[in-house]
């Protein structure tokens, strides 16, 4: 990965500076999903500093950032547009709710499933999902209100002051590590743009080209304490099949994202989150969203990345971050206002650069074409749907990757012992994709009157292995012909009822294992 990574350990000082630069860039982004969700910026906002303070005192992954998010911001419009804010707040209670019951029933370890493959694919489509979103700020508003890309001085300005902040993120770690370069960087062009007086876009036209004409000239971000206010929705059935498919969607997106987002930081510190307590972590400040007036979300893997790159490591950092952005909407939004846009931009394209997953262009020149093509597959399916879909399709991918390659992998050595028994030695899985050529190995006619089948090199993994086991049983027994299975576990033993009469298992010296069975339940 392109090496941008401070390697200190957590500590006060850079947690708390480290906070403060994630702060501001958290501002334009949430108040951009507010408006993809279709609710008013407060209320991205208020879920920004809600999500990202609850994750960082009680979540399990210290110096992950959370707040509102595009990836749940988008599975929201539907809702608001034909019910209201109210059942978006009910929904996103239900969601947190689910989330929790996800961390206390233990299902984050399932993000251990997730191939490394569809890990990097991940982490390239998010990296370019961060830059195509970014490209957006090199647009303004004409006078006919559609937006067009800068030209002329605007544009230059707007590159200028990008280079200059990606500049001093990259250089100034050479000389100093005393403060978070991406902080300096953002002060800097700040008081560059307004002190030489350049014509340079600032957060609050970002927020005002959102807002219709007649709001334009009040727009602030200034705003008040969250309140608390149970949803104003009936509580019946009828809301609750209102609500509850959005909150399922919300809920695995939500989690989806960030348990990859803490595997991801997991790999880039050297250390390891639980992903079960950032489940409940998740849920719990979800549900708080839904009482307090936000819209919830998420981990956010660029302002992850910031806050990481920028030296924050422990709990604090987070918790600094939410709760200087809440100092800014109280008390400082008349100062966050002119933050220029370009500094942001800037930031995140550094954060682009530190994300992408450049050692996987090794992969797409290796030899495995299958791993290249699930890379390349979850990369383009993040850009142009979402993640959730991506993360799905790519495991899916790679199970039948996987069943397809082993498949073929079962084979057989056969050999006479002293009593004058064929003894078949099978090497290599029985599963549902290696049926087909288990049921091959075997002569039925022209074997001897007593047959082998020894296990003790192979493993029976799902249900369709035990079923062909049974199946080629009867075909023994109907040739008057007797079937001995040896080194077969207890369990598979237990699930082959139809064949314990006629056929002779032996379970010595056999390690235990599983199977994969309805029966097991």
């Amino acid at each position: 990965m392109f090496n941008l990574l401070t390697k200190s350990d957590s500590n006060v000082k850079n947690d708390v500076l480290s906070g403060i630069t994630v702060a501001l860039a958290l501002v334009p982004e949430a108040v951009a999903f507010a408006f993809v969700a279709g609710v008013d910026p407060m209320v991205g906002l208020y879920a920004a500093f809600m999500m990202g303070l609850i994750t960082s005192a009680i979540g399990g992954r210290p110096g992950m950032i959370s707040g509102a998010t595009g990836a749940t911001a988008v599975v929201m419009v539907a809702l608001v547009a034909q019910y209201g804010i109210q059942y978006l707040f009910a929904a996103v209670v239900l969601a947190g709710i689910l989330q929790i019951l996800a961390g206390v029933f233990k299902l984050g370890k399932f993000i251990r499933l997730v191939p490394y493959p569809v890990m990097l694919g991940f982490v390239n489509g998010l990296a370019i999902v961060i830059f195509l979103a970014q490209l957006g700020q090199f647009k303004v508003l004409d006078s006919l209100g559609m937006h067009q890309w800068m030209q002329g001085s605007q544009l230059y300005i707007m590159l200028g002051l990008v280079a200059v902040t990606m500049a001093i993120i990259h250089f100034l770690p050479k000389l100093t590590t005393a403060v978070p370069a991406s902080l300096v960087a953002i002060l800097t062009v700040t008081f560059a743009v307004h002190g030489l007086d350049l014509e340079a876009r600032t957060v609050i036209d970002f927020v005002r080209d959102m807002l219709p004409e007649e709001q334009k000239a009040s727009a602030t971000l200034a705003g008040e304490l969250p309140s608390f206010a149970i949803p104003m929705v009936p509580f019946t059935l009828e809301t609750l099949y209102i609500v509850l498919p959005t909150s399922v969607i919300i809920a695995m997106v939500g989690l989806i994202e960030s348990l990859l987002t803490l595997s991801l930081i997991d790999e880039l510190t050297d250390t390891r989150g639980r992903g079960n307590k950032e489940c409940i972590g998740q849920g719990v400040a979800n549900s708080v969203n839904g009482f307090f007036g936000g819209m919830g979300g998420c981990a956010m893997i660029g302002q992850s990345m910031i806050n990481i790159n920028s030296g924050g490591r422990g709990r604090l950092s987070g918790i600094t971050a939410a709760v200087v952005l809440l100092a800014f909407i109280l008390f400082l939004a008349p100062w966050i206002e002119l933050i220029p846009l370009a500094a942001l931009v800037g930031v995140m394209f550094m954060v682009v650069l530190g994300t992408f997953e450049w050692a996987s262009f090794k992969i797409l020149r290796g030899a495995n074409k299958e791993d290249a093509f699930i890379l390349i597959l979850v990369t383009g399916v993040t850009v142009a749907a979402d993640l959730a879909i991506a993360v799905v399709v790519g495991v899916i991918v790679s199970a039948l990757v996987f069943a397809w390659k082993h498949a073929s992998n079962i084979h057989a050595n056969t050999s006479i012992d002293d009593e004058g028994w064929k003894v078949y030695e099978l090497e290599g899985p029985l599963f549902f994709g290696s049926v087909r050529h288990f049921k091959e190995l075997f002569d039925v006619a022209n074997d001897p009157q007593d047959v082998v089948i020894e296990f003790k090199k192979s493993r029976i993994w799902d249900s369709s292995g035990i079923d062909a086991i049974d199946g080629l049983a009867d075909k023994y027994q109907q040739a008057g012909k007797k079937l001995h299975i040896r080194h077969i576990s207890a369990e598979c033993r237990d699930l082959l009822e139809n064949a314990q009469e006629y056929v002779e298992m032996n379970i010595n010296e056999d390690p235990r294992y599983h199977v994969a069975s309805d029966k097991l339940g």
